[in-house]
């Protein structure tokens, strides 16, 4: 752990050095410390909300900003779903689609923080079939068709690989490699399996790349949350709930809802909009052996801003210790910035001005865009395809959360929401 922590520092170090200094002007880039939100401005946010669910863009949505410990605006817009049309509350549950990602991720760190596994253990040493991986090269013939040639690794998947999105393991509901083709063809979803077997799933699949050579979204969480199984001996929902949801008091986070009354809170999408678009219907009312660490996870906006004000202090909680400060900078420090060998393509999802740290964005640099996108340095963030989106900006002290299922008109609203959050600061 030490060694990867010098190398990561120097390479996060070489990344805030290259960033240039910005200003309020440009944009809402750095604002300087100790900004407050103007409440006139903060209802511009209810209007744009009223007015995505007035013309039928979106069920609803609940949105919280938190700053300093307290909220500073909190509102619902909207219904669980325009069948029932039962108003959105703090208890609506929501998938939260890859924002199950971050919760598996302070998981995991609790674990190394345990010495359960070190960041550079090979995966084949909790699950064997992984030592035979290969990698899908595509070859193109002369007349334009493209094979798949499966090479050897060049080095061993480690711990590290997965929590970075590293290892090479994609998604197959997005992109047109071969490799993706191949996922989509190969029906992991099929059946009920548990991740014992999905991970077995996945070794007979080919990597998209060489381990540690591209950032790859895909069930890398997935395989990681089995290596936690087989590490702890126990099932991940167990591990979860011993160590996260339930010190944290967050009741109405899990896998599955299995009380007909807490299935009355569920929220809904458009009738047009069900499936979410990742490959697979997620319906957490019906209860399956896998519990999906990269997407299967609900929770609630009063859930999910404790979790998210435990992030903003550092890994603390009402008194209670959830990462030590050393474990916390780990999680967030950028290892895939420059000097990292970590390439980028066009889906790289952490986007413009971000780097990634062991399963979450971190901002390190304004990006390229004029004016830069709103935020400050050392901002966390993720979203999930269903819509759900959280920031968390330690340098002003406050953390959004935006709840809503909609993955249609999910990027536009979760673009606009940041630039009226960050727009309704001043000093």
């Amino acid at each position: 752990m030490h060694s990867f922590r010098l190398t990561c520092a120097a390479a996060a170090a070489a990344v805030v050095l290259a960033a240039p200094a910005f200003s309020h002007t440009e944009g809402t880039y750095e604002i300087p410390a100790g900004a407050h939100f103007n409440p006139d401005k903060l209802a511009k946010i209810s209007e744009f909300f009223k007015n995505e669910v007035a013309t039928g863009k979106i069920p609803g949505a609940v949105v919280l900003i938190q700053q300093h410990g307290k909220p500073v605006y909190h509102e619902a817009f909207g219904v669980q779903d325009v069948v029932s049309k039962v108003p959105i509350t703090d208890k609506t549950i929501f998938r939260l689609a890859s924002m199950s990602k971050s919760i598996t991720a302070v998981v995991s760190m609790q674990l190394l923080e345990e010495g359960k596994y070190k960041l550079d253990d090979p995966v084949s040493k909790y699950i064997p079939s992984f030592a035979n991986m290969k990698v899908g090269v595509e070859k193109k013939a002369e007349d334009g068709t493209k094979t798949l040639e499966l090479v050897p690794l060049k080095r061993p998947i480690t711990i590290l690989d997965l929590m970075t999105h590293t290892s090479g393991i994609t998604y197959g509901f997005y992109g047109d490699s071969l490799v993706r083709k191949a996922y989509k063809a190969a029906d992991i979803y099929g059946g009920d399996f548990d991740l014992a077997e999905f991970a077995e799933r996945i070794a007979k699949l080919p990597l998209h790349n060489q381990p540690g050579a591209l950032w790859q979204y895909g069930h890398s969480t997935d395989i990681l949350a089995r290596v936690m199984e087989v590490a702890t001996g126990e099932k991940l929902s167990t591990i979860e709930q011993e160590r996260l949801l339930g010190p944290l008091g967050m009741k109405d986070t899990g896998f599955f809802v299995t009380d007909p009354e807490k299935q009355k809170l569920m929220a809904e999408p458009m009738p047009n909009d069900s499936d979410f678009r990742v490959g697979r219907v997620n319906d957490p009312t019906k209860v399956k052996k896998w519990e999906s660490a990269s997407g299967g996870m609900v929770s609630t906006m009063a859930d999910y801003s404790r979790f998210a004000q435990m992030l903003l202090n550092g890994g603390t909680l009402d008194g209670k210790t959830i990462m030590k400060p050393e474990t916390f900078k780990e999680l967030t420090t950028d290892r895939v910035g420059p000097g990292s060998g970590v390439e980028r393509d066009f889906f790289y999802f952490p986007g413009d001005g971000f780097g990634f740290g062991l399963g979450i964005a971190v901002r390190t640099d304004p990006g390229n865009a004029k004016p830069p996108p709103p935020g400050d340095l050392g901002e966390l963030k993720w979203d999930g395809a269903s819509g759900c989106y959280y920031i968390i900006d330690r340098k002003q002290d406050f953390f959004f959360v935006l709840l809503e299922q909609t993955p249609t008109e999910r990027q536009r609203i979760q673009r606009t929401l940041k630039q009226l959050v960050y727009e309704a600061m001043e000093n």
